[in-house]
């Protein structure tokens, strides 16, 4: 039923998504939504970037031909908001995850060979831009490594490139801070912070949810790599690219300093892309069906333990 109203990719789906996600940002900013008018603003704000978030993964994969004509991936993408509904809870992250979007977009791009060195510059910008909100963020650097190895094509330039975005963003941060507070760096630029402290997920509810979306993952992955060599050749970078992403994210996700969901934010895009591109290639409806369902009920059973 559900896959079935998706296998297509119509506007009406990405608004059953948005109000799908819009009604777990009610349920778990209820009270800021009615606060003052400061809390307020911010609260919307988060609810506006949240969306447009649903709205960037789909421009993506339809731009990029990551999938077929479908819209698995923003099923996916909102219902592991539902599965998470803390990841809606952070501005920082928010809009760290908003520029690694971007950057993905960028780096996926690459594979139509034009404009490669705007692309890698806007790539390498991106991700800095996003360290500077969540830290940590920095580590997807590592997919421009990546996409240089395929796309480089033995322009010295090409590796330069990266570098001077990253000191372009710096200089940026720079003339802000000067301006703004008087000094070239602050503390909190740079949070270097990390913890191996896993005892909040010490909980039946955070046990089921981790274990959903880990057997997930890694059914759907070991899928992906071996769909891989399917795919067109011209595409084939990008779809390690989001492999790649995927592995950085849970990286992301074990070091982070502060372990209540939001870390999981990360993950959503490439294990959202690696998701639809499995439940494309599966013949049998019902089993279709259970890998949605179960990313469905599971905030609500997880509410039950």
């Amino acid at each position: 039923m559900i896959t079935s109203v998706f296998s297509k990719s119509k506007p009406i789906n990405f608004i059953f998504v948005a109000v799908y996600v819009s009604l777990f940002f009610i349920l778990t900013n209820y009270t800021l939504l009615f606060s003052d008018l400061n809390t307020t603003v911010a609260t919307l704000f988060r609810w506006l970037v949240t969306l447009f978030l649903i709205f960037l993964l789909d421009f993506i994969v339809a731009k990029n031909n990551l999938t077929q004509r479908n819209s698995y991936a923003i099923l996916t993408f909102g219902l592991l908001f539902g599965m998470f509904p803390d990841a809606m809870a952070h501005l920082n992250i928010l809009i760290s995850n908003l520029f690694i979007l971007f950057a993905l977009r960028r780096l996926i791009s690459l594979h139509s060979k034009l404009n490669i060195k705007k692309k890698l510059f806007d790539a390498a910008f991106w991700i800095t831009l996003a360290s500077f909100f969540f830290f940590w963020s920095i580590l997807f650097f590592t997919l421009v490594l990546v996409a240089l190895i395929y796309y480089s094509q033995n322009d010295f330039k090409n590796v330069i490139v990266p570098f001077i975005a990253v000191l372009t963003a710096i200089i940026l941060l720079l003339i802000y801070n000067i301006i703004f507070y008087d000094l070239y760096f602050r503390p909190e630029n740079f949070d270097r912070h990390s913890s191996l402290d896993f005892t909040s997920y010490n909980s039946k509810e955070n046990v089921f949810k981790l274990t959903v979306i880990f057997s997930s993952l890694v059914w759907t992955l070991f899928y992906y790599f071996r769909m891989i060599p399917d795919k067109n050749k011209k595409l084939k970078p990008s779809y390690f690219i989001i492999a790649w992403a995927s592995i950085l994210s849970l990286l992301i996700a074990v070091i982070a300093p502060v372990k209540n969901g939001s870390e999981y934010l990360f993950l959503f895009a490439p294990f959202s892309i690696i998701m639809a591109n499995y439940i494309e290639v599966i013949s049998e409806k019902w089993f279709k069906e259970v890998f949605i369902t179960l990313l469905l009920i599971t905030p609500i059973i997880s509410l039950l333990l």
